[in-house]
């Protein structure tokens, strides 16, 4: 069964021609639109209204995808700039590969991995770390087994809101307060090391969906609370180590929040390229899904259940409904609740499960977007009709975790 094949309002024209285009393809298999990626990397760029977006590579892992959106080199074109990695390795590598501007996303405790990086003075210039605590600065330096290894820092900033004795937002950092960075920035450039910048993650605005009047209001207000506290850090931090070259904040689903706030030199988006069903209930956007996969009918247990193989693809975050692959093709298939998406086999019944039959196949769209290429080797990229499969970082033997 083709989308092509059937009269469906359902069927975008991007799945479309990725079902045609990947015909004579076994499933399981993964597909990416590169006129879709290529229209939603022009609308994150526009959404950034002129600040530069650095790529979050978590939300790709496919070089060949960060080619395309960066440039041969890995490091800037059309409005992008920089990768955010989620690996010291991965980062190394990247590096390695050419790209020139690499912000290191979280903090990293592989003592290998850092003793690869002080040895290159190459890899000391294209890679910026992350800390936020004077625990990273005394084992980063013990790692480095010199003094004289001047590294990049970078402090990364609770962006969490506060509302009397409730957290909203993601478990991060400690350091929230504009002393509290500068003080800790203040020591790192005593210890040696060079102080990049600084960076905010406002998981409570990017990465959650407008569901409801008090998320839309509750966004809003973590906006401006942030917006203030944020100036505050940076006029600290500036005001014991000097300009700073990165202000870093936003994802996907906060772009225009954080881009118009006049302190933030760079927003890091990744997941809008790809378009997972997290975002799809967001009103600020509406982008278009670029990347599929599809697993084949390889049973009938019943006249009203088909049996696919594979699916068990289960984004990260807290369990539930919202983390699970939605079948989207033929339309009305649905999960059964008792088995859900499973290791090996994922049966989906629905109104038209009874059309499905052995050998046919179901197109999904995942939860998130870089996790899915754990499970492919390969992006069956489709383009002017062609499909020309490309690695995943799996498929180039990389695992960063």
């Amino acid at each position: 069964m083709h989308t092509s094949d059937a009269k469906d309002e359902t069927v975008t024209p991007t799945l479309d021609r990725l079902a045609i285009a990947t015909r004579e393809w076994d499933p399981p298999l993964a597909a990416l639109d590169l006129r879709t990626l290529t229209a939603n990397a022009g609308e994150l760029v526009r959404r950034a209204g002129g600040t530069r977006v650095r790529v979050a590579s978590k939300s790709v892992r496919c070089r060949s995808v960060l080619e395309t959106v960066l440039g041969p080199d890995l490091t800037a074109s059309g409005g992008f700039a920089g990768i955010m990695s989620y690996s010291l390795r991965e980062s190394i590598w990247l590096a390695r590969a050419g790209a020139g501007d690499i912000l290191m996303g979280y903090p990293t405790v592989d003592r290998a991995a850092l003793a690869e990086f002080a040895a290159d003075p190459v890899l000391r210039e294209r890679i910026t770390l992350m800390i936020d605590s004077d625990e990273h600065l005394d084992l980063l330096r013990v790692a480095f087994g010199s003094d004289a290894v001047r590294a990049r820092v970078c402090l990364d900033v609770d962006a969490s809101l506060r509302l009397g004795p409730v957290h909203i937002g993601v478990r991060r950092s400690p350091l929230r307060t504009p002393g509290a960075v500068a003080a800790l920035a203040a020591r790192a450039r005593g210890r040696g090391f060079q102080v990049a910048g600084v960076m905010f993650y406002e998981a409570q605005i990017a990465g959650v969906p407008d569901s409801s009047a008090p998320v839309v209001w509750m966004k809003k207000r973590s906006a401006a609370e942030l917006a203030t506290r944020r100036t505050a850090v940076v006029d600290a931090v500036q005001s014991e180590v000097g300009e700073l070259e990165i202000v870093n904040g936003g994802g996907t689903g906060s772009l225009e929040v954080t881009s118009a706030d006049p302190s933030v030199t760079e927003v890091t988006a990744g997941s809008g390229l790809f378009v997972p069903t997290l975002f799809d209930r967001y009103r600020a956007f509406r982008p278009d899904p670029a990347l599929y996969f599809a697993l084949p009918a390889v049973r009938r247990p019943t006249p009203k259940i088909a049996t696919l193989f594979g699916g068990g693809y289960i984004a990260s975050g807290p369990a539930g409904a919202a983390r699970v692959p939605t079948p989207v093709f033929p339309r009305g298939l649905k999960l059964l609740r008792n088995e859900g998406a499973g290791e090996v086999q994922t049966p989906v019944t629905g109104k038209a499960a009874s059309d499905v039959q052995i050998g046919d196949r179901v197109w999904f769209r995942h939860a998130k977007a870089g996790e899915l290429c754990e499970r492919f080797d390969s992006l069956h990229v489709v383009a002017d009709g062609a499909c020309t499969p490309v690695p995943t970082y799996r498929g180039e033997g990389k695992c960063f975790g």
